[in-house]
């Protein structure tokens, strides 16, 4: 059975960067529609003690989701050095699509076609594959992209995840903070080497309850238009699931690749909040017996880049690999793991070894 290995990588971080002062004159509510009286600065400050998230990338009024995830797939497929032409599928991750300055959402076309076109790919067997899955869509494009090939149905494939969350907050929320833009995307390719690549990958889908931790909802601010959608995170019950859910599912996926922690050099998982990243961690090593471990095993990129759902970790993936996340780097021959949370609740994992 063919494998699947990573043999380019590209990446978009928007050159706007926002940091505290463009919140300050900011009018907060809380969740159940009341303004927030505290100063900005205390509210602000506050924010940043939890998430550590002191500056994030925006993306340009003239720009959209699908510019940043044609810069990153570009990238991507110049590192792979492949023809373009000879890409089997693009599978894209995005939750809002193509969002313009007024916030509204737009499928159609899809933005894996968007990409392909603004590629200039002629190839008519190329297929064109949008994945929506909250926060762990690029993981799980990459879980299918190692199913395509798997399956024999493809040899050669692009993963990209992009997203520009900056226009989908609301501007009465403070959670609008942690949210940011960015694209990042992968090039992968069949191998006949079974020892290296996608070894396991684990998917969990809990959608009972917990299918509105994260939805659309109006302004919270009451007299605001109805109509128009924005991002709302229900952060406490995201927390708890996260800390209950998501170790189990990291270990479980060790596990499925007959490894155990020491074997795992690098953990990249999605950078959703300093804080619940830090616990997550923290917990799976607890799950190995382990209260201590050594924290360079989970780079953090949210503190410069906010939260980008989709784009965050094809985007640490890119900048370790090419030696611009300092004091990080991989192994030839090592294991990472990939892991992420979010809308669903979706949880996945994937444990990757350099050929």
């Amino acid at each position: 059975m063919p494998n699947t290995i990573i043999i380019g990588s590209g990446s978009c971080l928007p050159t706007k960067v926002v940091g505290k002062d463009h919140f300050m004159d900011s009018v907060f509510y809380t969740d159940e529609g009341e303004k927030i009286d505290k100063p900005n600065e205390e509210v602000i400050q506050k924010f940043i003690e939890i998430t550590e998230i002191e500056n994030r990338r925006y993306l340009e009024d003239g720009e959209h989701n699908s510019d940043l995830g044609y810069r990153a797939a570009k990238e991507a497929i110049a590192d792979a050095k492949i023809d373009q032409e000879d890409l089997d599928y693009i599978i894209y991750a995005s939750n809002f699509g193509e969002v313009n300055k007024d916030g509204m959402s737009n499928f159609m076309p899809s933005m894996s076609s968007r990409v392909k076109n603004k590629l200039g790919i002629k190839n008519r067997r190329t297929v064109n594959y949008d994945m929506i899955f909250g926060c762990p869509g690029w993981v799980e494009a990459l879980i299918m992209a190692d199913t395509l090939i798997k399956a024999k149905k493809a040899k050669l494939i692009l993963v990209v995840g992009s997203e520009t969350l900056s226009r989908v907050t609301d501007k009465f929320d403070r959670n609008k903070m942690i949210f940011a833009d960015g694209a990042g995307a992968v090039v992968v390719k069949a191998t006949e080497d079974e020892t290296v690549g996608i070894i396991a990958d684990n998917t969990i889908c809990d959608n009972g309850p917990e299918l509105y931790y994260l939805e659309n909802s109006p302004s919270l601010k009451l007299d605001e238009d109805r109509r128009p959608l924005y991002i709302r995170m229900h952060g406490r019950k995201i927390y708890e699931y996260a800390l209950k859910n998501v170790p189990d599912a990291i270990k479980e996926t060790i596990d499925q690749a007959n490894l155990g922690i020491d074997d795992i050099d690098k953990i990249l998982i999605h950078q959703a909040n300093a804080k619940m990243d830090y616990a997550m961690i923290s917990r799976l090593f607890k799950l190995y017996g382990r209260t201590e471990y050594d924290h360079a095993i989970a780079p953090m990129t949210i503190q410069q880049f906010g939260n980008s759902s989709v784009a965050t970790i094809p985007t640490m993936f890119d900048l370790i690999r090419k030696g611009k996340l300092e004091n990080h780097a991989f192994k030839d021959k090592g294991n990472i793991l990939f892991a992420s949370v979010g809308a669903g609740m979706n949880i996945n994992a994937v444990v990757y070894r350099f050929p």
